[in-house]
C-alpha cells in the first residue's frame, strides 16, 4: 500500500518562501508521475505543479510559473515543491499525489494515491 506524507506548510508573509516535501512509502515512486494540488475553500482542487515519472517533464499552473519549482529525489522517494515569492492568493491546502500513468492522463482522470494536505497560509 502506497502512503504519501506531505509536510512543510505554514504561515508566512507575502514574498516569503516555503518548501513542501512529500515522501512516499510502500513502494518506490521511481517512474510514477507526481504532482502537487491545492484547494482553496469554495473552489475546485487544481494541479499546481507536476513532474513526470522520469523527471524530464514538468507542468506548472500559469499563476505559479517562475515562482514554484517541482523536483524529485528518487533515492529518497520524495518530491518537493519550492515556492518562492508567495502571494496571499497562494493560500490553500496543498496535497501531493502520485500515479503510475502519465501526468496528463492521471491528473485528468484522478490520481491513484494521495497524501494528507498541508496548509499554506500567506499573509499580506
Amino acid at each position: 500500500q502506497v502512503q504519501l506524507v506531505g509536510s512543510g506548510g505554514g504561515l508566512v508573509q507575502a514574498g516569503d518562501s516555503l518548501r513542501l516535501s512529500c515522501t512516499a512509502s510502500g513502494r518506490t515512486m521511481s517512474g510514477y508521475a507526481m504532482g502537487w494540488f491545492r484547494q482553496i475553500p469554495g473552489k475546485e482542487r487544481e494541479l499546481v505543479a507536476g513532474i513526470s515519472g522520469s523527471g524530464m517533464s514538468t507542468y506548472y499552473l500559469d499563476s505559479v510559473k517562475g515562482r514554484f519549482t517541482i523536483s524529485r529525489d528518487n533515492a529518497k522517494n520524495t518530491v518537493y515543491l519550492q515556492m518562492n515569492s508567495l502571494k496571499p492568493e497562494d493560500t490553500a491546502v496543498y496535497s501531493c499525489a502520485a500515479d503510475s500513468r502519465s501526468l496528463l492522463v492521471a491528473s485528468s482522470r484522478g490520481m491513484a494515491y494521495w497524501g494528507k494536505g498541508t496548509l499554506v497560509t500567506v499573509s499580506s
